[in-house]
């Protein structure tokens, strides 16, 4: 009876620490935070952790995620950033519905596997890569996306893929948000090396 009852602290001394988390938990936090792997395991079995993904655990009396796929790519890809069109259906520039989430990572790092949700990944490389970066805090955990400006430059880039009408929409779903910042959309352009295709588009809406 000792034994059975010095379990019952750990799990609820478990489930704490996961509350205290705000949000879902890897497993490698889990047993950072000093919760033994039986404990965890244990807590699934139960039904009071929910498998969010692979490795990646949430309390299954938590609130309903706001969004869960990007929020298990940022668990499960932490240097990866929301880009592209999936970028865009978080900044409401967009009336596309993304069937992946669309990652950018450096050319070299190692592609997650995510059997769900499905990702698909866009190598960026220098400067293109880590400039324009928000994190954003969603369901308790920090999400990585570009921001407006950059997202835009990041479609003029790769308009041969998504098709001109997503990128013009996402122009005009732009304009009408204030202010319109053309100095940074110019920036990131150059960034991007598509200052010459954009800046025509920027001077007709200016």
């Amino acid at each position: 009876m000792a034994q059975r009852g010095g379990s019952v602290p750990r799990k609820y001394q478990s489930i704490r620490l996961i509350q205290e988390q705000g949000g879902p938990i890897r497993t490698g936090e889990a047993l950072k935070a000093g919760i033994h792997p039986r404990t965890l395991y244990q807590l699934r079995d139960e039904g009071i952790l929910v498998v969010v993904s692979r490795g990646v655990y949430r309390l299954a009396d938590a609130p309903p995620l706001s969004s869960p796929d990007l929020v298990t790519v940022a668990l499960r890809a932490p240097q990866a950033v929301v880009c592209l069109v999936s970028a865009l259906a978080f900044q409401e520039m967009t009336t596309q519905i993304p069937h992946a989430v669309a990652v950018a990572l450096p050319k070299g790092a190692e592609a997650p596997r995510i059997a769900h949700p499905p990702i698909s990944v866009h190598r960026f490389s220098g400067h293109s890569f880590i400039a324009g970066i928000e994190t954003h805090r969603i369901d308790g955990v920090a999400v990585r996306v570009y921001g407006p400006e950059k997202t835009l430059a990041d479609c003029f880039r790769f308009r041969n893929r998504l098709g001109m009408d997503v990128v013009l929409e996402a122009l005009k779903f732009y304009k009408a948000r204030k202010p319109f910042r053309v100095d940074d959309l110019l920036k990131y352009a150059r960034i991007c090396r598509v200052e010459r295709v954009m800046r025509p588009y920027l001077e007709t809406l200016v």
